[in-house]
């Protein structure tokens, strides 16, 4: 699947719709993010059943404050709604294609058992 843009209106509708939600917040003078678009473009071609999301920082400002991105390029991967992985930094090739088949092969009962557990106890402590 080709990757798309994703606005903060949309944002919310791509990540519940979707089983699997890789996104990338970039900015236009970044360096980095402009060697990272072609990895991410080339991995996105690949895998047919993931969405490949892109948020331009400068573009959704409100966006990239509420995911509470302080460094681009930043990686997000949802898997059924729970943010499973976020990190900033480019990946090579390899690396994100070995992400993309790391977050494909969650298991995701223990996924959702640990974010109940979490939210129990934050709940727990209130």
């Amino acid at each position: 699947m080709a990757t798309i843009n994703v606005t903060e209106a949309q944002f919310p509708q791509t990540i519940e719709e979707n089983d699997i939600v890789f996104v990338d917040f970039w900015a236009d003078w970044c360096g980095p993010c402009k060697q990272f678009a072609p990895v991410y473009d080339a991995v996105s071609s690949e895998h047919a059943d993931v969405v490949f999301a892109k948020v331009d920082t400068e573009a959704e400002q409100r966006l990239a404050a509420a995911a509470g991105i302080s460094s681009i390029p930043t990686l997000m991967a949802f898997r059924e709604k729970v943010l499973v992985f976020s990190q900033a930094g480019a990946l090579n090739a390899t690396q994100f294609s070995e992400l993309v088949q790391a977050v494909k092969g969650l298991d995701m009962k223990e996924v959702h058992a640990q974010v109940a557990a979490q939210q129990a106890q934050q709940a727990g402590q209130e």
